[in-house]
């Protein structure tokens, strides 16, 4: 078995080994981790299958399965029923980010034009712009929700706000409103249509901002490591990754080494080492990991 060297991992590691070589941090630094492994406190857990979440729903249109919880981001699996719209809403100051796993979503931003969202389709909806999601298709529509931690929605005086634990609603004037020139990232990527369509390697950002990024990294399937190669590991921010097509072979501090496909969401907890690399039993595969730092610093363990 070819055994990957520490370089090279990094390299694989990281949207681009141009990006992992130039921004290495010079010399060796002493790094903090925790004395015991973080634990994973629910619903975080270091797998989600999508299989056993739809069991989970079987017969269900319209439900929530809360998936990540961390101080800085939480994540869902939310279903909604055909025909069923949500209200319109906004965020105040962070990005709405969600992935279509299944069905058509209407993705209708403030005065834009809708656009439908299906399979593969990343949305991103800056802060403090308006919106609703209708479901367009006969089945139910199924997608992967990032927001930031905590941050309760705002709503249109002609709508009755959701109830928000510990939180009264209030009429209120806001200041500044939505500008398109303070968000350059796009509104949505087609990724069947605008990456799967090759067999090249892809590495880049979706969304980048302070608080969110979400990247797309793709390639072709490599060999396993051992278990010695224990990857890299974060000192403040958790990651959590969508698996987009494929299969992903990770290796998780404490955690066995597994393999994730596609819909299936995988989380490193903050201080436990890791590593995400492509498995052989694919002939391409696609994660999007997620953070709430761009770049997030890697930590690997010094072999000098």
């Amino acid at each position: 078995m070819k055994i990957i060297p520490c370089a090279a991992l990094l390299a694989l590691l990281m949207p681009g080994a141009a990006l992992a070589q130039a921004d290495r941090m010079p010399g060796l630094l002493w790094s903090p981790r925790p004395a015991t492994p973080t634990p994973y406190r629910a619903p975080n857990r270091p797998h989600w299958k999508l299989a056993d979440i739809l069991a989970a729903h079987r017969g269900q249109n319209d439900w929530v399965q809360p998936i990540v919880r961390n101080p800085e981001q939480e994540a869902d699996y939310i279903s909604l029923g055909p025909g069923r719209k949500t209200g319109p809403q906004l965020y105040a100051d962070d990005r709405l980010v969600f992935i279509v796993q299944n069905g058509a979503i209407k993705v209708s931003v403030d005065s834009d034009a809708p656009f439908t969202a299906t399979r593969g389709f990343m949305v991103n909806i800056p802060a403090r712009h308006l919106y609703t999601l209708e479901t367009v298709s006969e089945t139910p529509s199924l997608r992967f929700e990032i927001r930031q931690a905590g941050a309760p929605p705002l709503y249109p005086i002609s709508e009755t706000p959701v109830a928000a634990p510990g939180k009264v609603y209030v009429k209120v004037t806001g200041t500044p409103g939505p500008s398109k020139d303070r968000d350059t990232n796009p509104r949505y990527l087609d990724f069947w249509k605008d990456i799967a369509v090759s067999d090249k390697p892809h590495g880049g950002p979706f969304v980048r901002d302070d608080h969110f990024t979400a990247n797309v990294i793709r390639g072709k399937g490599v060999l396993v490591p051992p278990d010695s190669e224990k990857g890299h590991f974060h000192v403040n921010n958790t990651e959590f990754w969508y698996i987009m097509e494929g299969k992903l072979g990770y290796k998780i501090e404490g955690v066995p080494y597994f393999e994730a496909g596609e819909g299936d969401i995988v989380t490193a907890v903050k201080g436990r080492w890791h590593r995400a690399l492509n498995s052989p039993n694919a002939p391409m595969s696609t994660r999007i990991p997620i953070n709430p730092r761009p770049p997030i610093l890697h930590n690997f363990e010094a072999t000098d």
